[in-house]
């Protein structure tokens, strides 16, 4: 496997969310008023911080890739107590799901069953947000070329705090997507639709199935609903002609910028690498080093 490829998933998933973390929760239209064509890292907005500031979205992906390095393994229970410590930090930006999931893995609920607590007590409308598949993706890098156990870890890695299948199996066809980019595969989406599909949401795949075949269809979404979040980050990750695009298109589309942002950035980062990933953006996160370091070590568990 590529190590530029592999950095790149890393990096590219925390440029995204850093870039469109200042504009947050804004239509396309205010980001475009405010800011013409948002390209650069810029400081303050939404949550009020510096430029190249990291979310959620990222946090979390440290939180996998980190455990992963460290046990050698996916160990969902240490990946749980990574959530949990790292939500007694204080984030300034964490999901409503992720919240009550995590508050009550604090309370003692093992990792499995947390998520689906909260899930079964969500109306439909609030079960289903993106919260995991915006973390997820640091999964692929090792198990790049065992889809089955790719597929199994990562609708686990969402069942801690996602348990609904749009969720689970949502994160289960990006990461296969992902590792098939990474393997040079001729139709990375197709294959993990192909892969994945049988037992996934009817729903999950009717959003999908025409991105895969080279479709783009209309009215993209960018709420934080999951269906929505990857039907649009999947498209601008897999139709941009450079890192760069997949990603400013993304956070200009509005809505739930860095979470679209993220996983553009993932999709587009193993595709182009991280040396696509332009300087300017990578020298403005202070994460940049570890990502870089923690992609390299997945490469070689």
């Amino acid at each position: 496997m590529d190590s530029d490829r592999a950095r790149g998933v890393l990096l590219g998933l925390a440029c995204g969310d850093a870039l469109g973390r200042p504009v947050e929760f804004k239509s396309a239209s205010e980001i475009s008023a405010e800011h013409g064509r948002l390209d650069e890292m810029i400081g303050h907005g939404t949550w009020n911080q510096p430029a190249g500031t990291i979310t959620d979205d990222t946090e979390q992906a440290l939180c996998i890739a980190r455990s992963f390095v460290e046990q050698q393994a996916f160990d969902p229970a240490d990946v749980a107590d990574r959530f949990v410590a790292w939500y007694d930090t204080g984030p300034f930006d964490i999901g409503g799901m992720t919240r009550r999931a995590l508050t009550r893995l604090k309370r003692g609920d093992e990792w499995d069953k947390a998520g689906q607590q909260v899930w079964e007590q969500s109306p439909e409308g609030q079960n289903a947000g993106n919260g995991s598949v915006m973390r997820c993706a640091p999964l692929a890098i090792p198990y790049v070329a065992d889809w089955e156990r790719l597929a199994e870890v990562s609708r686990q890695s969402s069942q801690i705090t996602h348990a609904d299948p749009r969720c689970t199996y949502g994160c289960a066809v990006l990461n296969v997507t992902i590792a098939g980019l990474l393997d040079d595969a001729a139709s990375p989406l197709g294959d993990a639709l192909d892969y994945v599909g049988s037992d996934a949401p009817d729903e999950l795949m009717a959003a999908l199935e025409p991105l895969a075949r080279g479709e783009s269809p209309d009215g993209l979404e960018t709420s934080g609903y999951v269906v929505h979040s990857l039907q649009t980050a999947l498209h601008d990750g897999l139709v941009a002609e450079s890192a760069e695009e997949a990603i400013v298109t993304g956070v200009n589309r509005g809505g739930d910028t860095d979470t679209i942002g993220a996983i553009a950035g993932a999709v587009a980062g193993a595709r182009f690498g991280a040396s696509a990933l332009p300087d300017r953006w990578l020298a403005a996160i202070d994460e940049a080093e570890e990502l870089e370091s923690l992609a390299e070590q997945l490469t070689s568990v």
